[in-house]
């Protein structure tokens, strides 16, 4: 009786751990990619929010944690909670071309809200260019 070897059960194990290292990497990279984008639309919409809450809420002085109303405070609470690593925004009144307003903010100015959360990618590879800093400036609301 004879036996048969199994030509190349070796070889497909070697090409097999080749593959699969670039396979993984490749779907890691694509849920890191998933996330970065999850985390910059909730930038955008917390810079939003509080843009809105800030226009229907002034405060005595909203450029100063201090000065911003109780309802413009609470909503960056939340989306803080919301959003990993969101800093605080930045809120400014600012006219029709973009000019920024030092005095009191009236009816007819836009309220403009710039914020930003670092990203850092977990999949080691993606993880070596560093932390993503994810800015987002609202599209400015009217005072009315």
């Amino acid at each position: 009786m004879t036996r048969r070897r199994a030509e190349g059960g070796g070889q497909a194990l070697v090409e097999f751990s080749l593959a699969i290292v670039v396979f993984l990497v490749l779907i890691m990279a694509i849920f890191d990619f998933g996330r970065a984008i999850m985390q910059y639309n909730g930038v955008a919409q917390a810079a939003r929010e509080i843009a809105r809450v800030t226009a229907v809420h002034e405060g005595t002085d909203f450029r100063t944690t201090a000065g911003r109303s109780p309802e413009t405070n609470a909503v960056i609470a939340t989306q803080k909670r919301l959003v990993p690593n969101l800093q605080d925004p930045t809120i400014k009144c600012v006219d029709i071309d973009g000019t920024v307003i030092a005095t009191h903010c009236v009816e007819g100015k836009w309220i403009n809200v710039s914020i930003v959360a670092p990203y850092t990618p977990i999949t080691p590879l993606l993880g070596l260019v560093g932390t993503w800093d994810l800015f987002s400036s609202s599209t400015s609301v009217q005072l009315q």
